[in-house]
């Protein structure tokens, strides 16, 4: 037990200090984050990630090495659907360069309560009720099947739920004011539009974590390798957001292997139910999302190579959390004023 709580401990305090790190040191001033900076700090996520899995190994054994790579790879994996929809709201709400960082900063701290919820709230359903691992399972291939069916689809953020319930209940200014979320006029309180971007990257977030634990639930039942797994998918999400924000619209297949991996992930959470929990092993779903995930790369580059890689009429499709898709009118239109 000793040992559960000095890990548990020992890993929260080396989150906190690589948070302070990057908003202390790395990320002191608000700047545009170039690509190459970008890269070399994504591969810093990555490889800490795999000496995390290299000390699970060693410690814990096979078992929990290989659920933990397999739970950080689906996780890495669905992180790169919450890109193109922050690709979309960032274009949309037309986020200066420097304080896009900030937004994703206090996103990810946002985020990570939120799953460290999730996580503990999942594990203990499943634990109590095991039927509940069916119920996980089917919500799973549903997901995955929805996102199929709009995966080609242009979502109205003008009209997400959301961002109209925030400007009924909030005043806010018609610019940003720098880097500030909220400011002051006349005694009056006003939020601004960096903060209407906040709340719908939080919202977005929660709901693509409402499918990425159960994903990862079927993959293990260790609330430690649940969390860190989601941990170390998110801490990369910034910097895989800005390495990859330009050439995100070449993905024009992804979107396609992150359904079916849902759909897999859930079919194995039922099979497993019913035949054992060996029955699909987790070796294999790690084989089947990297298959998925770099063939579908690779048919997209290959696919669209040539293209420009930031130019306007190739942003991302695909389902924006809140937001109804767009009409033919609309989309003629163009963005909403």
């Amino acid at each position: 037990m000793g040992e559960t709580v000095w890990a548990w401990l020992g890993f929260n305090l080396f989150v906190l200090a690589l948070l302070a790190l990057d908003l202390g040191v790395l990320h002191r001033k608000e700047r545009e984050i170039k690509v190459g900076e970008a890269l070399w700090l994504s591969l810093f996520y990555i490889v800490l990630a795999l000496l995390f899995a290299g000390g699970l190994f060693w410690i814990r054994g096979e078992q929990a090495g290989v659920e933990f790579l397999t739970g950080y790879l689906i996780e890495k994996s669905l992180s790169v659907d919450n890109i193109f929809v922050i690709v979309l709201i960032f274009t949309y709400f037309a986020v200066p360069a420097q304080y896009q960082h900030r937004v994703l900063f206090w996103g990810i701290l946002g985020a990570l309560v939120m799953r460290g919820i999730l996580i503990f709230a999942g594990v203990q359903l499943i634990d109590k009720f095991a039927w509940m691992a069916t119920v996980f399972g089917a919500f799973l291939i549903v997901t995955g099947v929805k996102m199929l069916l709009v995966a080609d689809a242009k979502p109205d953020i003008n009209n997400n739920v959301v961002l109209k319930l925030l400007r009924r209940r909030l005043r806010v200014t018609e610019s940003y004011e720098g880097k500030r979320f909220f400011v002051r006029r006349n005694g009056a309180l006003f939020a601004t539009p960096l903060f209407l971007v906040l709340m719908m990257v939080e919202f977005t977030d929660l709901v693509f974590a409402v499918d990425s634990i159960p994903a990862i639930i079927a993959v293990s039942r260790d609330p430690f390798i649940i969390y860190t797994a989601n941990v170390f998918a998110i801490l990369g999400l910034r910097a895989l957001y800005f390495a990859l924000a330009r050439i995100v619209p070449r993905f024009i297949y992804l979107k396609y292997a992150l359904s079916l991996i849902l759909v897999v992930v859930g079919g194995k959470m039922i099979a497993n139910y019913f035949y054992g929990e060996k029955f699909i092993p987790t070796e294999l779903a790690l084989l089947i999302t990297a298959v998925l995930i770099g063939g579908s790369i690779a048919l997209s580059l290959l696919r669209t190579r040539g293209a420009m890689p930031a130019e306007p009429a190739a942003l991302p499709t695909g389902w924006v959390p809140g937001s109804p898709a767009q009409s033919t009118t609309e989309r003629s239109k163009g963005k909403p004023q």
